[in-house]
């Protein structure tokens, strides 16, 4: 389990899609090593990987075709920057929201407009996704914790602070990149339940969570 709260920008040294059964992705995590070892997870741009081998700071991730499908994760290249974030300690303060780094699917920056040292990015995303978000509530961009500032017919948007800009691979985005998306899990958890309420032919209007006490 993550926060959303991001440690370090590191460097990938290598990437190898592989075939069906796979691939790998080696990447430099610097200082974050030394407390590191094999078996532990890491969201790497978002994703939750396993450590399956550490040389040094150079740590080694398999990709699952799973991985490959619903992550960029396979378009990374040698010197790409991905948002690195251990996992979570019981103890440790829960600052941005609950991730599990599983991607839901990927979005497309929009556009980014910029308001001296803030920014606000639109990012565009299929149906499925947009169905799955509200105003005010969670969002994670490649591992990223962020607040949905707006939902468009095709789009959300987000309003990013200087210090989410310099920390994170946020800073440099631009129109066209691609990007990984988590939905916030409670939000998940409780569309699923409520559609296992509702008759199977009746949609989720805001009129019928009216009715509901919602």
């Amino acid at each position: 389990m993550f926060t959303g709260l991001i440690e370090a920008i590191c460097d990938v040294k290598s990437v190898s899609p592989g075939t069906a059964s796979g691939g790998s992705l080696v990447v430099d995590l610097g200082g974050l090593a030394q407390d590191c070892k094999t078996g532990d997870s890491i969201a790497v741009g978002g994703v939750c990987l396993t450590i399956t081998r550490l040389q040094g700071t150079a740590a080694t991730f398999g990709l699952s075709p799973e991985t490959l499908e619903r992550s960029t994760l396979g378009t990374l290249r040698p010197a790409s920057r991905v948002n690195i974030e251990r996992a979570m300690r019981p103890a440790d303060r829960l600052g941005g929201h609950i991730v599990q780094g599983h991607v839901d699917g990927i979005g497309t920056v929009k556009a980014v407009r910029r308001h001296g040292e803030f920014a606000d990015i639109e990012f565009a995303v299929g149906p499925e996704l947009l169905e799955q978000m509200v105003v005010k509530g969670s969002v994670a961009v490649d591992g990223v914790s962020l607040t949905v500032a707006g939902i468009g017919p095709d789009s959300f948007w987000v309003a990013a602070i200087p210090e989410t800009l310099n920390r994170t691979t946020l800073g440099n985005a631009y129109i066209g990149g691609r990007v990984n998306i988590e939905i916030d899990i409670l939000v998940k958890i409780v569309r699923r339940q409520l559609e296992a309420i509702l008759p199977q032919k009746q949609s989720l209007t805001v009129e019928r969570l009216k009715q509901m006490g919602f």
